[in-house]
């Protein structure tokens, strides 16, 4: 074996190695987005999915705590936070007890969680109880039933749980789909970095 041979064939192979290391990294590295919501997808949130920022808020009607016919524009003006959940759903109970730890932290004339349960209609009076026993009664009751499902389907949620946050001109920020600790600190320093 040459000289030139001797030193150029290990050579080549570390160079490989190292490219296709630095493309990996490069792939799965939050840090190269430009986006500064994306760049906060990180520990609990890192399912956080930015791709459809700037979707139009959806205008189909579910019902709120009073019985009242409402829709997601009637919380304009701030950040909101939108969680489809239901009591059949184990990981939806499971997040439910962080999303009230983070209304509880970061609500404000700025910022509110909102828990729709999307539970049939003849579960909407348990699931109004089972929402105050897993948030001590810090989140409102919101329903829209199976036969209501327009503000699910015109949201994007495709499961249970699904999370999407809206800006205070309505239009989607980042959504989360499954289970998320919302009672941490990249929840905290996501809401804080949205609503200053």
């Amino acid at each position: 074996m040459t000289r030139i041979a001797k030193y150029a064939i290990p050579a080549m192979i570390l160079g490989l190695v190292l490219a296709v290391s630095f493309a990996l990294l490069s792939a799965t590295s939050k840090g190269g987005s430009s986006d500064p919501v994306a760049k906060l997808a990180t520990g609990t949130l890192s399912k956080l999915d930015v791709s459809d920022r700037g979707r139009a808020i959806s205008g189909a009607t579910f019902e709120g705590p009073a019985g009242q016919s409402m829709t997601l524009a009637d919380f304009g003006g701030k950040v909101t936070l939108v969680n489809f959940w239901a009591t059949w759903c184990g990981p939806c109970e499971r997040e439910m007890p962080s999303l009230a730890a983070l209304e509880r932290e970061k609500g404000s004339e700025k910022f509110q969680v909102i828990a729709i349960s999307v539970d049939a209609a003849e579960d909407k009076d348990y699931a109004r109880e089972r929402l105050g026993e897993l948030t001590s009664g810090v989140l409102d009751f919101y329903f829209a039933p199976p036969e209501n499902w327009d503000i699910v389907y015109e949201s994007g949620a495709k499961g249970f749980p699904t999370t999407v946050i809206y800006d205070a001109n309505g239009k989607e920020i980042a959504r989360l789909a499954g289970e998320a600790n919302w009672n941490s600190y990249e929840a905290a320093a996501l809401i804080d970095a949205i609503t200053d």
